[in-house]
């Protein structure tokens, strides 16, 4: 508990208990919507509201503890892992996995470094493998 309630407080958050509680939520769950944050969390904060889990998890993007994922089912998902890795987004779960591949993200990454986009600056790059799990 000490390490979530420094790590929301090092980002320049006041460490409430709602944070505390949701940014431990994450951590258990790995990617989550807010739904599923709020079903995780129901029967330690029954009052937590969706809007108030969301604003929580846009805050915790925002200062860097949280990075949003994209998926199919038009829902925004939370990855509490921010270093760089690659994900498998299952399109029949609606679920993320990591996979951890260094030297793919190393080629990608120098691969566009050396590409002069017309129009377009690259800020990151995020690869994400679109299928079905077997």
């Amino acid at each position: 508990m000490l390490k979530i309630k420094e790590k929301i407080h090092e980002s320049g958050l006041k460490a409430t208990p709602q944070r505390i509680a949701i940014y431990a939520a994450m951590q258990r769950l790995g990617h989550a919507s807010a739904d599923m944050v709020v079903e995780e969390l129901n029967n330690v904060f029954p009052s937590l509201t969706i809007a108030t889990i969301y604003n929580v998890l846009e805050s915790f993007v925002e200062k860097g503890l949280l990075v949003r994922r994209y998926s199919s089912n038009n829902k925004m998902y939370f990855d509490v892992n921010t270093y760089d890795h690659i994900h498998f987004y299952d399109v029949e779960s609606n679920t993320h996995r990591d996979y951890s591949d260094p030297e793919l993200i190393r080629l990608v990454n120098e691969y566009l470094g050396s590409k002069d986009i017309p129009g377009f600056k690259v800020s990151s790059v995020d690869i994400q493998l679109i299928g079905q799990m077997a």
